[in-house]
């Protein structure tokens, strides 16, 4: 049985930040990270605004977890072409956002969450893992690591540099091959599935169900899941059209140059898919 759930971008930017509601946000985080995670309080900043129509350019959400580590969230549904810059300044900017003037740099680790529901050119892997683990020298075999600083008292004994998460959850095949898929599937379907089993999700079922909405609240969720189906249907016809004019230009391009070579229309014309009038005139 599968039971039908607010999407997750929707419930990251409204529901989850509630504090009855980490637990679904913990075990997201558990999974993913395959460590026991708790969120503590979700942060506010100039990057992490909880109303929607002010998100433009900001950061969907920002959590401190275990050790004062943080978790910054990134949902993004549409193509663009600065995206991965937007990861790389979201996650420095919470690095950033943690010293104030003439203090010390003590930098706690930042996990960057990206979701992304469009193509990036992956051929088969959904969720991608990027850090910098270590210092390699450039003239002999030396490392320095686990790269991590030592304050009084310390604050973390790992690795301090931001790591970064990538998910596409349109790529997942659907096959479970660890407990983050279910997950995974979750993003992609927008349902939880009752022998799912990894940590948080079964809590996520209960709270982000659909049918325990009041009216105002699904009147307001439908109307936001309208507004983003209209912009993927514009985005969309805008790439076609776009494709279409590309195409068009090149064949007009081809049978200029093989009308200037001697080849007549008609064999022009049936190479390009141009009409004998269209060619007439170039």
């Amino acid at each position: 049985m599968e039971r039908t759930i607010i999407s997750f971008d929707y419930a990251i930017k409204n529901i989850l930040r509630d504090k009855a509601n980490f637990d679904v946000l913990s075990g997201f985080l558990t999974e993913l990270l395959e460590r026991e995670v708790t969120v503590q309080e979700i942060l506010e900043s100039e990057s992490n605004v909880s109303n929607i129509d002010l998100k433009v350019n900001r950061l969907d959400l920002k959590a401190k977890i275990d050790n004062g580590e943080l978790a910054v969230f990134e949902i993004q549904f549409f193509d663009r072409i600065d995206f991965l810059g937007k990861v790389s300044f979201n996650a420095c900017k919470a690095v950033v956002e943690q010293v104030s003037s003439g203090d010390l740099y003590d930098i706690k680790k930042v996990y960057s969450i990206n979701i992304a529901y469009f193509d990036l050119g992956a051929k088969r892997e959904y969720v991608f893992r990027a850090n910098l683990s270590k210092f390699s020298g450039a003239h002999f075999s030396d490392e320095y690591i686990p790269f991590s600083q030592s304050l009084n008292p310390p604050s973390n004994s790992g690795n301090l540099h931001p790591e970064y998460y990538l998910i596409l959850s349109n790529k997942f095949d659907e096959r479970m091959r660890n407990k983050f898929d279910e997950w995974v599937y979750t993003l992609k379907t927008s349902s939880v599935r009752s022998e799912f089993t990894a940590a948080g999700i079964q809590a996520a079922g209960e709270k982000l169900d659909v049918l325990k909405m009041t009216p105002q609240q699904r009147t307001e969720y439908e109307r936001l899941r309208s507004e983003n189906m209209d912009k993927k249907s514009q985005f969309y016809t805008a790439e076609l059209k776009g494709k279409k004019e590309g195409l068009a230009e090149g064949k007009t391009e081809i049978a200029g140059k093989m009308k200037q070579r001697g080849v007549s229309d008609k064999e022009i014309s049936e190479i390009t898919g141009l009409s004998v009038e269209e060619i007439e005139k170039l």
